[in-house]
């Protein structure tokens, strides 16, 4: 019972089962042994043949052999074969039972399906409970195994050789998040690296540049405007080429004076304004002011005398008299200049009408607006206001001129100028083109030379102008050598000290200032010593008045000679 079960003695005729073990519910199991068959069948599941194997054919309808009874689980046959060692297994619950049993019994997965009339129990055929359904092809063979326990093989189990597409995908996946990450790293190394950079190229142009700006001497408190004493030299040794320039007014009278400079050191440019009370020694060794020496010593003696006080050296005079200045503003294209007054017109018949010239911002002056603002003095006003319009007539015709030295001597030429000797039409084009070009890049200003009431330079001028701007080392006239006039106003007409000042310093004596006093008709000239009495009667006749109103008496303070202008006292022009 242990080894062989004899199926004939029970009536299932002559097949002989082994018993192979027990299920999960205690039932003997056991597999078919057919009489002479101890070679490995051949398993193919598509064959339709009937053949000595397991060939498994889910929808056969083939009869049953007679005389043999039904085998107790599922047949695999399509011929009434016997059933492999794996057992019969029928999906649909059609098993067809040998011994002429019907065919349809009920599918029983514990083979316990009572077949046909079968009387007693039927042992259980052992299941093939290991077996996975392959899905091979039409052509795929397998053989049986010889042992009878539950033998796997690798092809049972298609999972184990086919490649999981998932797997690729987590391999494709854990290559791109590597690949991903080293990106970023090196992406990272680079910025890194492009910081660093970035870091070394501005400090190389921040040095780069303060070194430029300390070169062309423009940083703050390095610069020629805000050296110190100790930084005289270097501003000496600088390169400056210097002209003087003299506005003629041919309808009002007078002269205005500047001078251009342009430093090739720094690369800078100066229009330097010069008072017409600056005292300078004319030719004959005496103390003139500017003003009465352009009239009297012309160009040349002028230019020299300028030399003398302040040390530099001028290469030249350029006279423009206003009819010229008005064809040159028109011929560069007008100027802008803001205003800070309104210049009535010239030619108007009538007052109340339009001025000439607006005040305010961006103004914008033709030639004859142009010459009309840089010689309008308003009534009370200094010299220096009028002056300083001139400068900025100047600078605006500087901004506008052309940059090319041809062009810009092409325009001195169409000027049909007579230039001083000293001064080619070239030369004054290239020089003034040179400056063009600086005032166009905001680097020429406009500085007004300070000059004390007596005519004579003051310590910060020659600290600030005469020695930084122009590299020259100020040395005004001896002050003993002209005669000292000391001017009281008593017009009752405040102006009048101004003019009465600028009047006298032109005729090279020295202002001193003497107050405002109580109003009186008859103006006074008084000298102290009888060897001053020539020098009154001449102060006298610079300032209009009549030869009786010189007398001998008490002069105030030093001077040499004091003067009491009364209402008689008429100004003039100058």
């Amino acid at each position: 019972m242990n080894d062989r079960y004899d199926a004939g003695s029970a009536g299932y005729g002559a097949d002989q089962y082994e018993l192979v073990g027990y299920d999960e519910y205690g039932q003997p199991v056991y597999r078919q042994v057919p009489p002479q068959q101890t070679q490995q069948q051949t398993y193919d599941p598509y064959t339709q043949q009937h053949q000595q194997g397991y060939g498994y054919d889910p929808y056969a309808q083939q009869g049953q052999q007679q005389g043999q009874q039904p085998p107790p689980a599922y047949d695999y046959g399509t011929g009434g074969q016997p059933a492999p060692d794996y057992g019969s297994y029928d999906p649909y619950g059609t098993a067809t039972h040998q011994g002429g049993a019907a065919q349809g019994a009920p599918h029983d997965p514990y083979g316990q399906t009572a077949a046909g009339t079968t009387t007693g129990r039927q042992p259980r055929v052992a299941e093939q409970t290991a077996h996975i359904p392959q899905q091979a092809g039409p052509d795929h063979d397998r053989e049986a195994p010889d042992e009878p326990q539950r033998d796997y093989h690798t092809e049972q189990f298609a999972f184990v050789e086919e490649p999981d597409a998932n797997s690729e995908d987590v391999i494709d996946w854990l290559k791109f998040t590597e690949n991903r990450t080293e990106r970023r790293e090196e992406a990272r190394r680079r910025a890194r690296g492009r910081i660093v950079a970035l870091v070394v190229v501005l400090a190389l142009v921040v040095a780069g540049g303060v070194g430029y700006l300390w070169y062309a001497g423009k940083l703050p408190g390095l610069s020629s405007e805000d050296s110190k004493a100790g930084t005289a030299t270097a501003a000496g040794a600088q390169k400056r080429d210097v002209i003087v320039v003299h506005l003629h007014d041919t309808k009002g009278g007078g002269t205005s004076t500047a001078l251009l400079v342009d430093n090739t050191t720094t690369e800078r440019g100066t229009t330097v304004l010069v008072p017409n009370s600056l005292a300078l020694t004319s030719d004959d060794g005496t103390t003139t002011t500017l003003a009465k020496s352009v009239e009297d010593d012309g160009s040349d003696g002028t230019r020299d005398a300028l030399d003398t006080v302040l040390g530099t050296d001028i290469e030249g005079t350029w006279r423009l008299d206003t009819p010229y200045l008005q064809n040159l503003v028109d011929l560069v294209g007008n100027i802008d200049v803001d205003t800070d007054a309104e210049v009535p017109d010239p030619a108007a018949k009538k007052k109340g009408e339009a001025p000439l010239v607006n005040k305010g911002r961006d103004q914008t002056l033709s030639g004859k607006m142009a010459v009309a603002y840089a010689t309008y003095r308003a009534p009370g006003e200094a010299q220096n206001a009028q002056l300083e319009r001139f400068g900025q007539v100047m600078q605006g015709v500087l901004r506008k001129m052309s940059s090319d030295p041809q062009a810009a001597t092409t325009t001195i030429q169409t000027l049909a100028q007579i230039l001083d000797p000293s001064l080619t039409d070239k030369d004054l084009g290239t020089f003034l083109a040179g400056l063009s070009d600086l005032a166009k890049g905001g680097d020429v200003k406009t500085d007004l030379l300070p000059v004390q009431n007596d005519g004579t330079l003051s310590a910060q001028a020659s600290a600030r102008v005469v020695k930084n701007v122009l590299g020259g080392t100020a040395k005004s006239p001896d002050k003993d050598a002209a005669v000292s006039v000391s001017v009281q106003n008593a017009t009752g007409v405040k102006d009048n000290t101004e003019k009465a000042r600028v009047v006298l310093l032109n005729g090279g004596f020295t202002f001193l200032e003497g107050g405002t006093g109580t109003a009186r008709t008859i103006s006074q000239v008084v000298y102290a010593d009888a060897a001053d009495k020539a020098n009154a009667a001449e102060v006298a006749k610079t300032l209009g008045l009549s030869a009786g109103s010189v007398s001998k008496g008490k002069t105030s303070g030093s001077a040499d000679v004091s003067v009491v202008l009364g209402q008689d006292y008429k100004p003039s022009a100058g």
